[in-house]
């Protein structure tokens, strides 16, 4: 049996950008994907902690080293500069390998600094 368990998770990043004149998906300085082991493409949620928006779209790669959360397109609306967001991403796994699997969770300090 396969399930749907918590494969990576940015906590408590800040919006730095909302471009709605873009086609879609988040951008992410890439040095926090790295640490969170995520990739460009990869589907992810986007809960926005001062809003209550929860939604999904896709990651593209931004700058490394900027702290760009930067969302696009549809997404840039439910949005603003500033407010905090969770980024999870999920994987599907075995049931017995999700008893063992272990999250990434980074913790972004001010600035989506590592």
């Amino acid at each position: 049996m396969m399930i749907e368990v918590l494969k990576s998770k940015l906590h408590c990043a800040t919006v730095t950008e909302a471009n709605l004149n873009y086609m879609g998906s988040i951008t992410i300085d890439e040095d926090l994907m790295d640490a969170a082991n995520l990739i460009a493409g990869e589907k992810v949620q986007i809960v926005n902690n001062n809003n209550g928006e929860r939604f999904e779209t896709y990651i593209i790669k931004g700058k490394r080293g900027s702290g760009c959360v930067c969302l696009n397109g549809a997404a840039a609306r439910k949005v603003q500069v500033g407010d905090v967001v969770i980024i999870i991403a999920y994987a599907l796994m075995d049931f017995e390998e999700a008893k063992n699997y272990s999250p990434i969770v980074v913790f972004p300090k001010e600035g989506n600094k590592l």
